[in-house]
């Protein structure tokens, strides 16, 4: 089959023909019919996590089930199929409580073994981690739920449990951040977005932002602690206001933390790092209001130490620090009557989609990337 390989940390991502894989015990094999690229990937690319190279990426997918391992009950060849990119291994207490997502023997397509960037995928644990797409579903639309948008779902709805009227501040208007603006206004939540791509931005106000903040550095690194930016100044700041008058550090730069206040009355009562850095971090942090709840989703990978986090804020508030490590195969079914009856539709989110020569082309600079949506692969193309 053709694949996306990876040699070693930081190589030059090359298209090439490797063996087809074989159907685990338990497990399946699937024809990817299409497939995500996500900050998550070049994190890997990066040498963030521990993979064994050489290596193949990718962890959203969707497609047709085209073998199947021993002992397994629920699946056929044939059945049109997504996964959760966090697999659990069906057997622990937590995958057994409908947890898979926090399986301490978890597997990680594109991270623990040969992921999705290529024709086939062996996939482990298939009658506890396999989900059936609904034939009103398509194969890129569902590609699209496996980490960004049902890990944003799960944040809000399950984690931070976002209700009517609330505000829900979101740093960063990625493929995570752009999922929020979506299930939060599905939640009939009021919501600010914040990043530093204006297109970003215009497509989180389209799909429901009621405002949206725009600044010069929402993945650099600040002091945490502070309540401005502390970053590059932009020229001019794309701010709507509703017209509040929106507290501005230095030249022009917005104070996140002051201009959320100020448009919500005192701060949010939700905020999500969708990006993942100690200004972000920070930021969404000291956007919240007394009682809030902050749900951490950009990872942070510590390599220039860990970073820091005003913790004094979060004691003297009382606030509520949340993580969100995707959703287990057993939450995904509310999430998916959502999508096949329209009143959720990440397909909006998608802004284009690509072959695999492209993907191995962009993946090494995609941390830089400023496409306003998700990217996703059709492993069919050239």
């Amino acid at each position: 089959m053709r694949a996306v390989v990876i040699d070693t940390v930081r190589a030059r991502p090359e298209v090439r023909d490797v063996p087809e894989p074989i159907a685990p015990d338990g497990g399946v094999v699937v024809r990817v019919l299409a497939t995500g690229m996500c900050r998550s990937d070049w994190h890997g690319w990066a040498g963030h996590d521990e993979i064994t190279f050489p290596h193949v990426p990718g962890h959203e997918l969707a497609g047709v089930v085209a073998s199947v391992g021993a002992g397994v009950e629920r699946w056929r060849a044939g059945d049109r199929v997504t996964v959760p990119f966090v697999c659990g291994c069906g057997h622990c207490e937590w995958c057994r409580s409908g947890q898979a997502q926090i399986c301490p023997a978890q597997q990680q397509p594109g991270f623990t073994h040969w992921g999705s960037f290529a024709e086939y995928v062996a996939l482990h644990a298939a009658d506890t981690n396999l989900i059936a797409i609904p034939e009103r579903v398509d194969f890129v639309t569902a590609a699209a739920l496996g980490c960004r948008f049902a890990t944003a779902y799960r944040a809000l709805a399950g984690r931070s449990r976002v209700t009517e009227g609330e505000w829900v501040t979101v740093l960063g208007a990625g493929g995570v951040g752009l999922s929020a603006v979506m299930i939060a206004r599905a939640l009939g939540a009021r919501v600010i977005a914040v990043d530093r791509n204006p297109e970003a931005l215009a497509l989180a106000a389209a799909l429901g932002a009621e405002h949206t903040l725009l600044t010069s550095s929402i993945a650099s690194s600040r002091t945490a602690g502070t309540t401005s930016t502390g970053s590059t100044a932009l020229d001019i700041p794309a701010v709507d206001s509703g017209g509040l008058d929106i507290p501005a550090v230095g030249s022009g730069i917005v104070d996140v933390p002051a201009a959320v206040a100020g448009i919500t009355g005192g701060g949010s009562h939700v905020a999500v790092d969708a990006v993942g850095s100690e200004q972000t971090c920070a930021d969404a942090i000291l956007s919240l209001r007394r009682r809030g709840r902050h749900v951490q989703v950009g990872l942070l990978p510590p390599v220039d130490g860990h970073p820091r986090v005003p913790m004094a804020r979060v004691i003297a508030w009382e606030l509520d620090l949340l993580g969100s490590h995707g959703m287990a195969a057993a939450d995904y079914p509310a999430m998916m009557a959502l999508i096949a009856d329209g009143s959720l539709q990440p397909q909006r989110l998608i802004e284009r989609t690509i072959g695999l020569a492209e993907a191995a082309a962009v993946l090494p600079d995609f941390d830089q990337a400023t496409v306003a949506g998700m990217t996703m692969l059709d492993p069919t193309r050239p």
